[in-house]
């Protein structure tokens, strides 16, 4: 949407294709249907989420980001706050309202929309794009902008078509993956833990047995394993090592804040001062309840034992735990599932100042299609609206008469 109305912007007639019957029907659901627009933080630190693709977006980013990208709703009607992490939200906490504020862009620009009007290829002709095939009608054009999503939430629209179609013309597909998607795990006591959710806890993603990423803030228990912002955020890093056949681990710190000193002074504390209470008792004050009785097991120190009766190895026992507590990663949840879509059109085959192919003239990428990913937060939100903003301008001016800016 945001690539029609900016190529409309630019003075060029726009016809934008509609998979589904509606516009927006991912961006309605972002951030649990609140809508995580961007964050608020300086471009450096903003490019770091995106990993080693993150400087393919410079270009993009340099044209619109942003403050340019709050002040676009702003203009359109809609306020934005910011919360915890510099993540930015409509005041509203509605996506329905970002959706409908890109409608009214599309309608003040005069784009044409044709929904239900699913593209199958892209029409190339002496190695430019001159159209695309929907249904039974081939559509003439000057440029044709390809925003077909990625693979995940297939149900909205975005089923991997546009990977076929770019494969298709010459484009190399980095394959797709899961991103930003829950974890299984091996052992079963996840399941009791179902629905809790830690804070301020250290997480270490481990590669037979070598620490290869970590996270700090906040996870949660499920059904299955386990997920939450952090957990989120490593999951792709799991995913790459699983598929290379490596071991692979998560290792929660409970107590990240206290050193190793610290935190058996702490325990030789509670022992001593709370001497003639239950072992069970004195764990109440070091972990949430449901994990207790996890504890207890784990530990195999007796849930009755004095507390004054701990020996110094059971005692090691407990600081392990808290400090390194294992989960085994044997699977992530299927792509269908995952927020986005890892992998894609090969940023080395895309100009970064433009947008535009370099194997196809007057072919342009935005958005999850391209093969950039990024942390939770807003990060991958603001790359769609940039790369969309970008491609949409550039194919815009693309097609003007010579001469005319």
């Amino acid at each position: 949407m945001i690539a029609a109305g900016r190529a409309a912007e630019c003075g060029t007639s726009v016809l934008l294709l509609e998979k589904t019957t509606r516009l927006g029907n991912k961006l309605r659901m972002t951030g649990k249907g609140r809508c995580n627009l961007t964050n608020d933080v300086e471009m450096e630190s903003f490019i770091t989420h995106f990993g080693t693709n993150g400087r393919f977006l410079y270009g993009a980013f340099s044209r619109f980001f942003v403050y340019d990208l709050i002040a676009f709703f702003n203009e359109h009607g809609v306020e934005t706050k910011v919360e915890r992490g510099q993540r930015v939200f409509p005041i509203s906490d509605d996506a329905n309202q970002i959706a409908t504020a890109l409608q009214a862009y599309l309608k003040k620009g005069r784009v044409r929309i044709r929904q239900e009007a699913p593209v199958t290829s892209i029409i190339v002709e002496g190695g430019r794009a001159v159209g695309v095939q929907s249904g039974e009608r081939k559509v003439p054009a000057s440029a044709v902008i390809l925003a077909a999503g990625g693979s995940s939430y297939p149900r909205t629209g975005s089923a991997g078509d546009g990977y076929r179609m770019a494969a298709e013309v010459g484009h190399t597909i980095i394959p797709i993956r899961p991103a930003l998607v829950p974890l299984v795990v091996a052992e079963s006591y996840p399941q009791e833990l179902e629905g809790l959710s830690l804070r301020n806890v250290k997480v270490r993603l481990l590669a037979n047995d070598v620490i290869i990423a970590e996270r700090f803030g906040e996870m949660l228990f499920t059904s299955l394993g386990v997920s939450g912002p952090i957990i989120l955020s490593l999951s792709k890093t799991a995913v790459d090592a699983l598929a290379a056949g490596r071991k692979v681990q998560i290792s929660i710190d409970l107590k990240p804040a206290l050193s190793d000193e610290q935190l058996d002074a702490r325990l030789i504390r509670d022992l001593n001062d709370y001497g003639r209470r239950a072992f069970h008792n004195i764990l109440k004050g070091l972990l949430p309840s449901k994990m207790i009785w996890l504890f207890v097991r784990l530990s195999k120190i007796p849930s009755g034992k004095p507390a004054h009766q701990i020996n110094s190895q059971e005692r090691g026992r407990l600081h392990s735990l808290l400090r390194d507590l294992r989960l085994t990663i044997t699977a992530s949840r299927p792509l269908s599932e995952a927020i986005i879509t890892a992998g894609g059109v090969d940023t080395d085959e895309i100009n970064p100042r433009t947008m535009e192919s370099k194997i196809v003239k007057g072919l342009y990428f935005c958005g999850e299609i391209i093969d950039i990913d990024a942390d939770t937060g807003g990060y991958n939100l603001q790359a769609a609206f940039s790369t969309g903003h970008l491609a949409g301008e550039s194919a815009g001016r693309a097609c003007l008469p010579e001469g005319q800016v």
